[in-house]
């Protein structure tokens, strides 16, 4: 998507960005192995990191050429920095234990300095249930089930008391989950593709990430629009049950500032897949091809050009207006040295015209 350049004039209603911050898969080609894969992760981090970048978010996939477990990725990553903060973006309640889940991040969250912002989401896909097992229920309530039982464990709930002795917990015993990250909780997102899902984020008091696909917009509306609409929906929701200011919104997209022709020419390459491949553009060497993109789900734009033209593009979308966090989504064929190009071009060139300000 590329707009002529004007004179980047803020326009009204269009929020400073407080924070910037790139979402990567983590992802491996047949050529490289997923160990390579991995490091080139962690350096990623670190790179970002040193650029001011104020957060970092991993996207979870199962059975794939990408990142399937971030915490471990995450408590690593967290021993090579210590200022940016670590995100999954996101991971689906439907497929996790919720007790388990809420252990295994306090302890990351104690190892990196509290430093861990975990999205999760209720979506499904109907091809894991296999490996999985199903449920008694639709997937969406069981997803929603183990999303609240997550929330209570990691906010210190009592789990269960001990009615019967056993070995390791007396008659009488609270269980809840330790180690104990208190402040966790508080940086817990729901990972947002629809209105319904950030209505929900907000009564359940957590905080709210859109990303790069959407379903069930109204017809003729832009994507953009329909973004600004959640968000709205979003902070009215939080504001009449809460009576506070809402935590600050995320929105993940691809914004490529192409800083030479050459660089110009090959991000104008990818958003042409986008646009006509749609979820099925830029996969890894041997990634899984993606089923037919359902007819109700869409993808966001690209926002390429030149630094002028990605400055403008910014300023009129509406769903990036509306955001007080900016995080880059990079390509998943890219390479560490593209996506470092990339994080750096971005930082330097658009988004201090945005109002953000990097973090040293």
């Amino acid at each position: 998507m590329t707009i002529a350049a004007s004179a980047n004039t803020v326009p009204v209603g269009f929020r400073p960005k407080q924070r910037l911050g790139f979402n990567t898969r983590v992802s491996f080609s047949d050529d490289t192995g997923p160990a390579r894969g991995l490091k080139d992760g962690i350096e990623l981090f670190r790179q970002a990191e040193a650029l001011g970048y104020q957060s970092g978010w991993a996207y979870q996939r199962h059975f794939d050429h990408y990142l399937s477990s971030p915490l471990p990725f995450f408590a690593a990553a967290g021993q090579h920095t210590s200022r940016i903060t670590l995100g999954s973006a996101v991971i689906p309640m439907r497929y996790q234990d919720p007790i388990l889940l809420a252990e295994a991040a306090s302890t990351t969250d104690l190892l990196i300095g509290g430093r861990l912002e975990l999205a999760i989401s209720t979506g499904a896909n109907a091809a894991f249930d296999a490996v999985f097992g199903t449920t008694d229920t639709d997937a969406r309530t069981e997803a929603k089930r183990r999303q609240a039982r997550f929330l209570a464990a990691i906010s210190g709930e009592v789990l269960h008391t001990v009615t019967e002795a056993g070995q390791g917990a007396p008659e009488g015993a609270e269980l809840r989950v330790t180690p104990h990250s208190p402040t966790l909780r508080a940086r817990i997102r729901q990972g947002s593709a629809s209105l319904s899902s950030a209505v929900q984020a907000a009564e359940l008091g957590i905080g709210l990430i859109s990303g790069t696909v959407l379903h069930d917009l109204d017809e003729g509306e832009t994507f953009g629009q329909y973004q600004a609409r959640i968000i709205e929906a979003y902070r009215s929701t939080w504001r009449r049950l809460w009576k506070t200011e809402p935590p600050p919104v995320a929105v993940a997209a691809s914004i490529l500032v192409g800083t030479s022709a050459e660089l110009r020419e090959k991000y104008a390459a990818y958003d042409l897949e986008r646009r006509t491949k749609g979820i099925a553009a830029s996969r890894p060497n041997g990634a899984l091809a993606p089923p037919t993109q359902p007819a109700n789900l869409r993808i966001s734009p690209v926002f390429q050009g030149s630094p002028d033209e990605v400055i403008d593009a910014v300023f009129n979308d509406p769903g990036l207006a509306a955001a007080d966090e900016l995080v880059l989504f990079l390509p998943p064929s890219f390479g560490l040295a593209d996506n470092i190009k990339l994080l750096t071009d971005l930082s330097r060139t658009v988004a201090p015209a945005l109002g953000w300000t990097p973090s040293f």
